[in-house]
């Protein structure tokens, strides 16, 4: 994994950004989305407020990428949002855990306390397990509430750890 960087979204990477979102959407078992038009995704990864990262080979490949954003507004704003995307050429070698890894030290470093994961697909079991094995936790399950391509209805978890410790921060 020497030869995977992972460093700030350039405009340059949209393409690659663009093909891995298709590919993604396309599968229908683990993000909302209806629309996945090249603005939609031009929004999602390269919006106000996100911050957008990528894991490159050797310099040059887009394996996937990750964006963080505050979860809520204001007297939320101190826990993070996350999403990620691999590259389904590029899955089962450790990219998601490169990036997960990656983005919990971001946004510790960007001033979150924790970061939270509102709509992980049950049905998504790599995610969910890698998500536990960084330390998220289940907090809720919302019922039926993603329509996936195959399954029909499949629960929605919401996902939540601390990133640091809530007494060495001022209220």
């Amino acid at each position: 994994m020497k030869e995977i960087d992972i460093r700030p979204i350039a405009e340059a990477d949209f393409d690659a950004v663009w093909r891995i979102f298709q590919d993604i959407l396309a599968a229908g078992d683990k993000y909302p989305f209806d629309d996945g038009s090249r603005e939609a995704c031009r929004a999602y990864w390269y919006g106000a407020g996100v911050k957008t990262w990528v894991a490159v080979l050797n310099g040059e490949r887009l394996l996937g990428m990750y964006r963080v954003v505050p979860n809520q507004a204001d007297r939320g704003a101190h826990v993070a949002n996350a999403s990620y995307m691999v590259s389904p050429a590029a899955q089962g070698i450790g990219v998601g855990k490169l990036l997960g890894r990656h983005s919990l030290e971001q946004a510790r470093q960007d001033g979150y306390l924790a970061m939270q994961f509102n709509y992980v697909v049950s049905t998504n079991v790599a995610a969910v397990v890698l998500w536990k094995q960084l330390g998220f936790s289940v907090v809720g399950t919302l019922p039926k509430a993603y329509r996936h391509q195959k399954l029909g209805y499949v629960d929605v978890y919401v996902m939540y750890r601390l990133l640091d410790d809530p007494n060495n921060w001022p209220l």
